[in-house]
């Protein structure tokens, strides 16, 4: 792996990965998909960052206090490649977060996440997707962050 250029962004001192490997090929496929698809979306505005799978830290000086969003989306920072998202650094939260649900995942994402989500980072619009549709119905949900209801699309 190559050093990172000088335009990337980061803070060593807190972690640059999960070690958690993707739940299948789809499951990565998708994920890189969804990036793709919403970073050609807004190409156009140097102020719309957009990521997947890479660790964000929410605590001041605690390295484990961190989550890896499948694809997430920040308006107001800069659009540069980064190691890590240091939310405090940076100033905001992601505003959009997406989890790529399943059965296996399904408790983490309602569970811890969703609370994470919504009352640590006050990320305004959490959804699931089931690529599989063997776990949610309908298969892409909004978790409302005012209430914790689960209300389809």
């Amino acid at each position: 792996m190559a050093a990172p250029h000088s335009t990337y962004r980061g803070n060593l001192s807190y972690p640059t990965s999960d070690g958690k490997p993707f739940d299948s090929d789809q499951h990565r496929q998708l994920m890189f998909d969804l990036i793709g698809t919403l970073d050609d979306f807004f190409a156009a505005d140097p102020l719309v960052y957009v990521s997947g799978n890479l660790i964000v830290c929410y605590v001041p000086g605690d390295r484990r206090r961190h989550v890896s969003p499948d694809v997430f989306v920040v308006r107001g920072v800069e659009k540069i490649a980064r190691l890590n998202y240091i939310v405090w650094e940076e100033g905001r939260g992601p505003n959009v977060v997406i989890e790529l649900t399943s059965s296996s995942t399904a408790d983490e994402d309602t569970g811890r996440k969703f609370e994470l989500y919504r009352d640590v980072l006050r990320v305004p619009e959490y959804f699931l997707f089931d690529p599989l549709g063997d776990f949610l119905r309908p298969r892409l949900q909004r978790l409302s962050p005012g209430r914790g209801a689960v209300r389809s699309h």
